[in-house]
């Protein structure tokens, strides 16, 4: 079996060789090959120690160096270039107390997570898969090196990897490979909230976001994110809902795009209903009060996991106006449009639809009719550069003070009026209407202030 290497890769691995040691591509970049898929980096592995490996080539970094890795630098193009090495025991869940580097490129494989990231290739030897790796790929699962609660053991956030990579695929996980995270899962309170924030990105960036229902099965959620757990346990007796609210959410995520802040969005919008739930006389669950609880608790969520505050003030805006009721007319979506921000209108929409696609059949139809009339005035909001924000207004408040208005807090006030007037009326956004009115204003305000005096 043949894979196709960058010229610098084969470059990089026939100069290793030259030198008189083995080199191969291994893990990730060879998988990825095999499945057709373009590597996002190409990992080497070589029987030379990092001194070695340095003496070989002129520019490298060591980056890694006590693990083994030294990184060349070909023409701008970095490579990271690992020895064989063997782990000694781990400690932490995480940390092998030690690293010894080893000339056998099998006891190397060995110590990798999953088999399929445990195959090696050159174009001198053809593919090294001594733990079924390739069948593996054919048989679309995900099963650990050797004995999976030794992997987990070593690292723990294996498990997490084991999801991730089942949902980044579409591969189901080794039967042993499972019984092994539900053994283990709770040991991933021993890794870093960054490795998990890490983790959990990808798997809902990836084709198949809902795996995350995987990861509660096999009480991987119950540690690193145990609010999901209490939502996948809650009902939702009501005529719009269908599921639980685990399972509304991870719906959710099927039918909202991969980008980043709208897949967690869509993840934690509704992870305030169980904190809300109620249940009146007829037995109809209701949650009033969600938004805003599942706002709060979105944002210790992601505090929790340390994601930077640009992605958590994003997502919350989402969650808080997720469940706005926006009429289909053009003065009312501008007027959302300002309250919700210009930049944040689309992904707010964005999850609303993937919101309905998750709730019942009852009145979807009409839903769904409602967000498009609103998604089609907000376009032609766009396309007609209507005012929505006072950064669109046609003054601004120094052309108020150049006009002789006063500077104090009613320049503020006088804004925020004629802004609602653009609003109701987009014509009315010219320099020329705007100052005028502007002026009356100004007048009525020092009128009230007299008055108050008085």
């Amino acid at each position: 079996m043949q894979i196709k290497l960058p010229e610098k890769v084969k470059q990089i691995i026939t100069k290793l060789e030259a030198a008189g040691y083995e080199a191969y591509a291994v893990g990730g970049c060879v998988r990825d090959s095999f499945l057709g898929r373009e590597p996002d980096d190409w990992d080497i592995t070589t029987s030379a120690s990092p001194a070695q490996t340095k003496a070989v080539f002129g520019r490298t970094i060591d980056t890694g160096i006590q693990h083994g890795t030294v990184t060349v630098m070909l023409e701008h193009e970095s490579f990271e270039v690992t020895t064989y090495r063997i782990d000694g025991e781990y400690e932490d869940s995480r940390h092998p107390k030690e690293v010894v580097f080893t000339k056998n490129l099998v006891e190397d494989l060995k110590r990798r997570d999953f088999t399929i990231n445990a195959m090696a290739y050159n174009d001198k030897t053809g593919l090294v898969d001594v733990f079924g790796g390739i069948a593996d790929l054919e048989n679309k699962i995900i099963r650990c090196v050797g004995n999976a609660e030794e992997r987990f053991t070593e690292d723990a956030l294996r498990m997490m990897r084991a999801v991730r990579f089942s949902a980044q695929l579409g591969f189901s996980i080794d039967a042993d490979t499972e019984r092994a995270i539900a053994a283990l899962a709770p040991n991933l309170i021993n890794i870093s909230a960054e490795r998990i924030q890490v983790e959990l990105v990808k798997l809902l960036l990836s084709p198949n976001p809902d795996y995350i229902r995987k990861a509660y099965d096999l009480g991987i959620t119950a540690v690193v994110l145990p609010e999901l757990d209490t939502a996948f346990e809650t009902t939702q007796h009501n005529p719009h809902h269908m599921y639980t609210v685990g399972e509304h959410l991870m719906h959710c995520l099927l039918n909202v795009r991969a980008d980043r802040c709208l897949r967690i969005a869509a993840l934690l919008h509704d992870i305030g209903k169980p904190a809300s739930k109620t249940t009146d006389e007829d037995g109809i669950d209701h949650f009033h009060g969600h938004v805003e609880i599942g706002e709060e608790m979105a944002v210790r969520i992601l505090k929790r996991l340390k994601f930077d505050n640009d992605t958590i003030m994003r997502v919350r805006i989402y969650i808080r106006h997720h469940d706005d009721q926006i009429d289909p007319k053009a003065k009312a979506v501008r007027r959302s449009m300002g309250k919700i921000g210009e930049e944040y209108f689309c992904g707010v929409l964005a999850l609303k639809r993937a919101d309905c696609l998750a709730q019942s059949l009852y009145m979807r139809e009409e839903k769904i009719e409602g967000l498009d009339a609103v998604g089609a005035l907000y376009q032609e909001i766009l396309d007609k550069r209507q005012c929505v924000s006072l950064k669109s207004l046609a003054i601004s408040g120094d052309d108020l003070i150049a006009s002789g208005v006063p500077q104090g807090k009613q320049i503020g006030e006088i804004l925020s009026n004629l802004l609602a007037e653009v609003i109701e009326d987009p014509s009315r956004n010219t320099q020329e209407y705007l100052l005028e009115r502007a002026k009356l204003l100004s007048g009525e305000n020092t009128s009230a202030i007299n008055k108050q005096k008085e």
